[in-house]
């Protein structure tokens, strides 16, 4: 256990582990943490995770030595004992099965440079079977936006979304998830005029600041951005000019938005018509229109689909390519934009260039002295369906698939078909129960390094504690496992983080020209121009970064979600809360979050409830065919009717157990956001649900 008072901290501005705005904070007296001046919070703001991210540092529950599976269970082992059974472990599926049966997980709350590593230590082995969190949240956005624009980030900065003169906020709730920005750049051109348009399915925060509010039926998101997109053309709301210059396809979308009903549309996703229409006049009237979109929109088997619909939008009024315009994603964790630029996903390589593009692996491996592999890996959710066949062993880096993964509790059981598995993580979660090793690796307050916030500005950790116990850094985990692993054990002869961030700028173009020393305190933003030394601030203003002068326009059809409603059955779609974050593992060892919100609770409408005989507090069970929970009930009308809503953040009530698997044929992200589920009451005298809510994860 590691002892608080054998261990030293000194405060130095590095950036908050939670949500990708990109806080700055460093380390106060009795283990706070204070904000800082930074490139974001410019005041100093932070949130309540923000306050708290040190309490997890010194928690009572931090690995500090090595564990390795002996007769079924962990006993602590020195550290070269177990990386030599890490290395044979993985060496034997290697030899036996080839690299392509190694699956890597690489972690969105990491550095840039610990990411870039593990996916090197992949590619180096043989295999692109790398993957990261940004699947189950993002990837349908940056599927769709790569293909029309070229680029799967936010098209613009939070500082220029305050010149907006209408913010269209869909499947997002940026006052509850990035409080901070919310408050300094959204709010603000709220108060100077700007009209907010709220689309989801329930009425929380954000709402509040709305001047219309679509609760649609999750699933709808098409019909909903369809008929607004009809709106736009039946109104004389497009931008001619530059649906002239910057756009192809036009007339084929025009004839297909004629035969979209908009009453009809809205029928389907439960909304006034009159809403819609004032939603679309409200944003085609607007001199720049922004679009902020989070996973309310993209978590679903047509999530590509949904930000394809709403690109259109985009471009029918051309708020592309001028500040306070644009398709503005928000990420979730501190480095899930970082993570992807750097290549920890499996059909690219750092900086987006296709694995399937010759000319882009040589010139990796120019840098490597060696050649990635040129077809494209398995993504996660693919990898973990076929754990124990094509999929013997896994290395997993500071992530949790064993309760983020939709339908958990098979995959939770899948991580025993391997023949081998190790992590590295600050605790023994959920997926750490699975493995043969467990390496104690660093919390984001005793590393080095950059991450990549949501609006593209890489920005530098610094160091405030040292390290409890015998744990050692994750960076130095990775290059000791990289030159273990493979037969190139100088390619992983970094000096430190900064060297690995020198070679990245080599081999992903994006940050070509990026140093340590220009980032300094501030921030340097991608795409980034070596020979002006500046980054790009709002994308496609003159081509878009196809290199095109013009994007396509899109037809897209509605697409059922995959989990057909039975009789009495209600849609179970999840989400965060503003005290917790992704599984829990962090924000429920903080006594002080815990305190704000301690348990989960199923908003469900009062007219659900009343129908059945279910009332406020009361315990319920909530259950499909791929599981049970058992919540309590918060009966509220903020959740529209025929629609239940809870979190994914306590391992009980564990709600990816009840998720689908179904898969975006694009993008491969999974259907968080809708799940038919029947909802009872507990039968009285039935003893509660147990369940650990500060470790069972």
């Amino acid at each position: 256990m590691p002892d608080p008072t054998e261990r030293s901290f000194e405060s130095s501005p590095t950036v908050c582990p939670f949500c990708g705005v990109g806080c700055q904070i460093e380390y106060a007296d009795r283990g706070g943490a204070t904000g800082v001046e930074g490139a974001v919070n410019a005041k100093g703001e932070i949130c309540p995770k923000g306050a708290a991210a040190f309490d997890v540092v010194d928690h009572e529950d931090r690995l500090t030595e090595p564990l390795v599976r002996h007769d079924g269970h962990f006993v602590t082992a020195p550290w070269g004992e177990a990386l030599d059974r890490v290395a044979s472990g993985i060496g034997r599926v290697v030899d036996e099965h080839g690299p392509d049966a190694v699956q890597f997980f690489a972690s969105s709350n990491c550095t840039n440079e610990e990411n870039y590593v593990l996916q090197k230590l992949a590619r180096v082995l043989g295999t692109n079977n790398v993957d990261n969190c940004a699947r189950l949240c993002h990837s349908s956005t940056v599927a769709a936006m790569s293909e029309r624009f070229g680029a799967g980030a936010m098209t613009n900065t939070l500082d220029d979304l305050r010149e907006t003169d209408c913010l269209f906020v869909n499947g997002a709730n940026p006052a509850e998830q990035h409080p901070v920005a919310f408050r300094s750049y959204l709010l603000p051109a709220i108060r100077d005029g700007a009209t907010l348009v709220h689309v989801d399915p329930r009425a929380n925060d954000t709402t509040e600041a709305a001047d219309v509010h679509l609760p649609l039926r999750p699933g709808t998101d098409i019909e909903v951005a369809n008929a607004v997109a009809a709106v736009l053309v039946e109104e004389d709301l497009v931008d001619e000019s530059f649906l002239d210059e910057r756009t192809t396809g036009f007339d084929r979308l025009r004839g297909h938005l004629a035969g979209v009903d908009v009453a009809a549309n809205a029928e389907a996703a439960g909304v006034d018509p009159e809403a819609i229409r004032e939603a679309a006049r409200a944003y085609g009237e607007a001199d720049r229109a922004a679009i902020v979109t989070g996973m309310g929109t993209s978590q679903h088997r047509c999530g590509t689909d949904n930000v394809h619909a709403l690109l259109n939008l985009a471009l029918l009024t051309g708020n592309v390519g001028r500040p306070g315009t644009g398709v503005n994603p928000l990420r979730g964790q501190n480095n899930v934009q970082g993570t992807s630029d750097v290549g920890g996903l499996p059909g690219v390589l750092p900086g987006y260039e296709p694995v399937t593009d010759a000319a882009a692996r040589e010139r990796v491996a120019e840098v490597w002295g060696v050649e990635p592999p040129a077809e494209p890996g398995l993504t996660e959710v693919e990898a973990t369906h076929r754990f124990g066949d094509e999929v013997r062993a896994a290395v997993v880096f500071g992530e949790n698939p064993a309760v983020t993964e939709p339908n958990a509790t098979a995959v939770a059981s899948a991580f025993d078909d391997l023949d081998f598995c190790v992590v590295i993580d600050l605790f023994e979660t959920a997926t750490a129960k699975h493995a043969d090793v467990v390496l104690p690796g660093s919390a984001w307050a005793e590393k080095a390094g950059t991450v990549t916030n949501t609006d593209r500005r890489v920005m530098r950790m610094r160091p405030n504690a040292d390290l409890p116990g015998n744990a050692r850094r994750d960076f130095e985990i990775l290059t000791d496992l990289g030159q273990r692993l493979t037969d190139r054990p100088d390619a992983f002869d970094h000096d430190g983080p900064e060297a690995a961030f020198e070679e990245l700028t080599r081999v992903a173009p994006i940050y070509e020209g990026m140093s340590y020393a220009e980032i300094g305190g501030g921030y340097q933003r991608w795409p980034f121009s070596a020979s002006d030394g500046a980054g790009t601030d709002v994308l496609h203003a003159e081509t878009f970064a196809t290199g095109e002068r013009t994007a396509p326009l899109a037809v897209v059809d509605p697409v059922p979600p995959a989990d057909e409603l039975d009789a009495g059955e209600l849609t179970l779609t999840t989400g965060r809360v503003m005290q917790h974050f992704n599984s829990g593992a962090l924000s429920r060892r903080s006594d002080r979050l815990v305190a704000m919100r301690g348990e989960d609770a199923l908003q469900i409408h009062p007219a659900d409830a009343a129908d059945r005989e279910i009332e406020d507090g009361d315990r319920v069970t909530v259950s499909n065919e791929r599981g049970s929970v058992e919540v309590a009930a918060e009966v509220t009308p903020a959740v529209r009717e025929g629609v239940v809503f809870c979190t994914f953040h306590y391992p009980d009530p564990l709600a990816n157990a009840l998720t689908g698997d179904a898969l975006d044929p694009a993008a491969k992200i999974p259907e968080f956001k809708h799940s038919a589920v029947a909802v009872e009451p507990v039968a009285e005298g039935d003893a509660p649900a147990e369940g650990d809510a500060a470790g069972a994860d």
